[in-house]
């Protein structure tokens, strides 16, 4: 048997290892937006939803009517007209007062047809219940999309967290129940956000659905107001970055193919946006190109200039630093959205690289750029912030991002993890407390930082729309003040005409007379009850403790700080009989009318005033700086009075007191034109004849039609030795 020859065994040789590569940075950790409880925390995003809804149609009738529902119900009637009549009704092209006609007809055009349908006028309970419950559908869009948007970047758990801090947010949700302008527009902007969220994620496929959301938010902000325009603005921008970044990344299709599907996403759904707005805005159809940007151009300047309470300060809106609305927002929301907001900010490069890059930037961006631009603008603002609520979702989106950032930090620190927890937690619970204790007018919070609502008051407005003034009229009613039965007339006086008017119901209509009477002038007209609220009293005045006076029999109050005061008027009238004495140049009657009222009702500053007029003009001096004083320190800085203490120290010789009254008088109103009149005498006397002429020149400019100012100018001039000027003055003064 043969063998076959072993043959020797080759050495093995070991392959050629490739060459080591260099140590690799860890990529950064992406959030994973799928847990095992995303089906559970759907459902508890969705309930928390539903609750919300409920909660918000539930509250939306007990909050009064806003001042400004002047103005929109006249246009939701103007609105019903011109779509009934096929435009032959043509007022609401054109409205001076309030220039409705700059806003879009969305919400005032449902409402006012809804209304109608109902059967319903303006002084029905009803017809402003609809338009609260519209408002509060609204609201809920709102709060839905804005959780909607933080659970597209972060997560169902930032979904959850936004809605909580959006619908736990005061002042968002005071606005819900009673703000027709500036929620169906944030409303628009957190649909558009969250759909043009979802739209970068797709493209450079995109989807109807998406495209059609998206579309509809952007009608929804433009058919409201013209500010919606950003909106298009926000599409380009944020696509063109996506374009961008995925052809960079190579994440894109034939380029050609690509550009074209992004191209006919934006303009499909801009033109379609804008097209479906002009549909319920009547001047915005007759000219759909140029209104929409003649709005634009009108509202990014906000040219309502009204005096304002910021930082104890009454101020006209176009005299407020621009630090103005940042100040508002910071004090106005929770603690828990200011530090997440801000904290998102601060680490925004790491939000970016946990979540998606773009959304979160298009988040930031949102939230911050309509506020830069204002400023940047030295646009004019009032009534706080209101006008910016549309920034706000982005912003509670941004804080909800942060503060699940933070859990996600700590997850693996048990101890860190709960106080995260207990952080978020006290952080709604605080603004929930509020909101229960003041449910009817929420708007009026304040956050913890400058004491609350009882820090802001005397140095920022409260309720600066007169919404407590239904809970006024629901007191008067519960009283048997007002009741069905009545026989005589009552008379109110209020500084809240439309509010009071309407919200007493058409059964009031023929048995209760409202009157408008402003505050500072409230006994010019004879009244039985005075509903008036705090708007239009000086900040001084407040913090002076004068306020509510003793002629009120009750008072509206958030957190104990009085909103609105009801006044029960004496029946002998010694007020308005005083004021009517001083009319007819009555001193002696006057004088002991105001002498009966003070003695009665030391708190009323308006009779010291009076009091004060009537004895300086009785040539009884003494007694007047008195009268004067006393109304002064009732009501600090209040201009009538400061003004009579200048008069009566000048006419007793005190030319030093009197000029640091009529001094302080400028500060507080630089637009008093007697004021600067009895300066420049004063300066004249003094031998500075060339401050007196620029006092001089100043009152001309408030009032040219100041004759004795002319002519003090004239005398000056010729003193001078101008003759040719001076009788230029002379000539003008001689129209007069």
């Amino acid at each position: 048997m043969s063998q076959r020859k072993q043959q020797p065994r080759k050495p093995s040789v070991p392959e050629p290892k490739a060459p080591a590569s260099p140590p690799q940075k860890p990529a950064p950790e992406k959030a994973s937006l799928t847990t095992p409880h995303d089906g559970l925390l759907r459902k508890v995003f969705y309930g928390l939803a539903g609750g919300m809804l409920l909660l918000l149609l539930a509250l939306a009738p007990g909050s009064g009517i806003n001042a400004d529902d002047e103005y929109q119900v006249d246009y939701s009637e103007k609105l019903v007209r011109y779509y009934a009549t096929m435009g032959a009704d043509t007022a609401a092209l054109n409205i001076p007062k309030g220039n409705m006609h700059l806003y879009g007809g969305l919400f005032d055009l449902t409402a006012g047809t809804i209304n109608h349908g109902l059967g319903y006028t303006e002084y029905d309970a009803g017809y402003h219940t609809v338009r609260h419950l519209l408002i509060a559908l609204f609201g809920f869009l709102a709060l839905l999309f804005t959780g909607l948007l933080a659970k597209e970047i972060g997560g169902w758990r930032a979904g959850i967290l936004a809605l909580l801090l959006l619908f736990l947010s005061p002042r968002f949700l005071g606005h819900s129940l009673m703000n027709p302008k500036d929620i169906p527009f944030a409303a628009g902007f957190a649909i558009s956000l969250y759909y043009l969220a979802r739209l970068l994620r797709e493209l450079p496929q995109w989807s109807w659905r998406t495209a059609g959301g998206l579309t509809a938010g952007i009608a929804i902000a433009l058919a409201t107001r013209s500010g919606g325009l950003m909106l298009i603005g926000y599409l380009g921008l944020f696509a063109g970055f996506d374009f961008l970044a995925k052809a960079n990344a190579k994440k894109l299709p034939k380029t050609s193919n690509a550009l074209l599907n992004y191209a006919s996403a934006i303009a499909g759904i801009a033109i379609a946006g804008y097209f479906l707005a002009v549909l319920t805005w009547p001047a915005a159809l007759v000219d759909p190109l140029r209104h929409p940007l003649a709005s634009l151009a009108e509202f990014s300047k906000l040219g309502v200039r009204i005096r304002v309470l910021f930082m104890g300060d009454n101020v006209l809106s176009d005299g407020t630093p621009w630090y103005y609305p940042v100040l508002w927002i910071a004090k106005t929301i929770p603690l828990l959205a200011l530090v997440g907001f801000a904290g998102g900010m601060a680490v925004l490069p790491l939000l970016w690289r946990r979540y998606q890059a773009l959304p979160v930037l298009m988040v930031a961006f949102a939230a911050v750029f309509p506020l830069a631009y204002i400023i940047y603008k030295d646009s004019l603002l009032h009534d706080g912030w209101r006008h910016l609520l549309f920034v706000y979702p982005a912003m509670v989106v941004l804080a909800a991002l942060f503060w699940t950032t933070c859990e996600h930090w700590v997850r693996n620190n048990k101890i860190g993890r709960y106080v995260v927890i207990g952080v978020v937690a006290l952080g709604l619970l605080e603004p929930a407390v509020f909101i229960s204790r003041n449910r009817s007018y929420p708007y009026v919070y304040f956050n913890p930082i400058g004491g609350g609502l009882h820090g802001a008051y005397g140095n920022y407005e409260t309720d600066y729309w007169g919404v407590s003034a239904k809970q006024a009229i629901n007191w008067m009613k519960q009283e048997g003040i007002i009741r069905p039965d009545m026989t005589d007339t009552l008379t109110i006086g209020t500084s809240l005409y439309f509010n009071v008017s309407r919200q007493l119901g058409s059964e009031y209509k023929d048995k209760v007379k409202v009157k408008y009477v402003r505050f500072n002038n409230r006994y010019s007209e004879a009244w039985d009850y005075g509903i008036f609220p705090s708007r239009y009293i000086r900040g001084p005045h407040l913090l002076a403790g004068s306020w509510p006076n003793d002629k009120t029999v009750h008072t509206i109050k958030a957190n104990g700080v009085p909103l609105l005061a009801v006044e029960k008027e004496d029946p002998e009238h010694h007020a308005y009989k005083g004021d009517q004495a001083v009319k007819q140049r009555a001193w002696d009657v006057a004088i002991a009318e105001y002498q009966q009222e003070t003695a009665k009702y030391p708190k009323n500053e308006l009779a010291w005033l009076g009091l004060a007029n009537s004895y300086v003009n009785a040539g009884k001096n003494d007694e007047a700086l008195k009268a004067a004083d006393q109304a002064l320190k009732l009501a600090p800085d209040n201009e009538n009075g400061l003004y009579y203490r200048g008069l009566i120290l000048m006419q007793q010789g005190n030319t030093p007191e009197a000029g640091a009254a009529f001094e302080r008088l400028i500060e507080v109103n630089d637009e008093f034109p007697a004021a600067y009149y009895y300066l420049a005498n004063i300066y004249q006397a003094r031998g500075d004849a060339l401050q007196a002429l620029k006092y001089l020149e100043q009152a001309i400019k408030l009032n040219p039609r100041f004759k004795e100012a002319y002519l003090l100018a004239a005398q000056i001039l010729e003193q001078q030795g101008d003759a040719q000027t001076a009788a230029q003055y002379r000539q003008a003064a001689a129209q007069f």
